[in-house]
């Protein structure tokens, strides 16, 4: 298997640290994708999708023969946390960082894309750079565009960084892969009064402090049994700071998990049922946000991504349960294609994701490459001298 030169290695870590620089949160990537697709155009793909679901940028390298297309999907999005670190690519923009490895992901496509400039012996590979991850929008607007029907893949892999585990270790795990989440916000609305005179007013405390235990004990089980659910509160807000008015406003905010769609299903149920059984008189408006369905990993997918990290030599963590966070790639493997995400390990003292001072290590880069260059040749045949 062809391999890249140390001198290309340094190239991508280069602009690993050029993009970890300038991060753009989900739906803002336009400089981003850019970029990307100039990267893309040096690498001479034959086509080039631009402006997909958004800031999509899509790039197919095509084989000699007809074949199956393997689609390998990354994404371009930061997140809206402050980065805090001595690094000398820290971000540049104030309250924005690259704090989940997105920048690490996008450069390990464009090295798989450098090496197919030696094109497979057939079918077509497509590199997805997807806008959105982080809110879940995403995946969903790409296989809403119009376009996706020139894309629309046979095979569709991606992977996510893991701090905590052996730095390359290929985690892989059959069956559901991801969590189902979504947030729920509850506004409730009453009536304000003097606060010497509440009984002549509405106010949403009682039902807002009932809620705010009544709705996280809906949660049930460990990550791994069929009806696993969580239930978290992340965000309570009641009237204004201060001390004459009782209040007529309240807003809680929660983040429902599951194993699969359908607990899902049930516990939204649940959900609204414990607000209806809460709110008295009071009006309330139930608004959903940031909804991951499930990624629920394919097996021959996943035979295929295990195959290749075994002739690799790369060590294997045949995971026993699904990771607790959400994934919106579980979008386009619902769409057809087999599709299995790949969890790899980043290193066991790498800060957490979504810390203020992670930061994707470089030297996941190479074992990155060569996994994915590993099962597209595994697909589609070794490359063309």
């Amino acid at each position: 298997m062809q391999t890249l030169t140390p001198q290309q290695l340094m190239q991508l870590t280069s602009l690993r640290h050029e993009l970890h620089r300038t991060p753009e949160i989900s739906g803002e990537e336009r400089s981003t994708a850019k970029r990307i697709s100039a990267e893309l155009e040096g690498l001479g793909s034959d086509r080039i999708w631009r402006n997909l679901g958004g800031n999509g940028v899509a790039a197919e390298f095509k084989g000699a023969a007809p074949g199956p297309t393997v689609l390998l999907r990354c994404e371009l999005d930061g997140l809206p946390i402050r980065e805090l670190s001595d690094l000398p690519h820290k971000s540049m923009v104030d309250g924005k960082g690259h704090l989940c490895g997105h920048d690490g992901h996008m450069v390990s496509m464009l090295g798989v894309g450098m090496r197919l400039t030696l094109r497979p012996a057939s079918g077509r590979v497509i590199l997805l750079f997807q806008p959105a991850e982080e809110t879940g929008a995403g995946a969903k607007a790409i296989v809403e565009d119009e376009r996706w029907a020139e894309i629309r893949p046979d095979y569709a892999f991606a992977y996510h960084n893991v701090p905590g585990r052996p730095l390359g270790e290929i985690g892989l795990r059959s069956g559901p892969g991801n969590c189902a989440s979504r947030g729920m916000q509850i506004l409730l609305e009453g009536k304000s009064s003097h606060a010497a005179a509440p009984e002549d007013g509405l106010s949403p405390a009682s039902a807002m402090a009932a809620l705010m235990t009544s709705l996280p004990a809906l949660g049930n089980g460990q990550i791994g049994d069929d009806d696993f659910a969580l239930s978290t509160l992340t965000h309570a807000h009641l009237g204004e700071p201060t001390f004459g008015i009782s209040p007529a406003e309240g807003e809680l905010r929660l983040t429902l998990r599951t194993m699969s769609n359908a607990r899902m299903e049930t516990l939204i149920a649940d959900a609204l049922a414990e607000v209806d059984h809460r709110k008295g008189t009071l009006k309330v408006d139930v608004h959903w946000h940031d909804i991951f369905p499930s990624v629920v990993n394919d097996n021959d997918a996943t035979a295929i991504a295990r195959e290749t990290a075994l002739g690799l030599g790369h060590a294997i963590n045949e995971m026993d349960v699904p990771m607790r966070w959400s994934e919106d790639f579980g979008r386009i493997g619902d769409d057809g294609p087999k599709a299995t995400m790949l969890y790899i390990g980043a290193g066991e003292t790498q800060p957490q994701l979504h810390n203020p001072d992670y930061d994707f290590p470089d030297a996941l880069l190479p074992v990155v490459i060569d996994q994915f260059c590993g099962i597209v040749e595994r697909l589609l045949g070794p490359p063309r001298s």
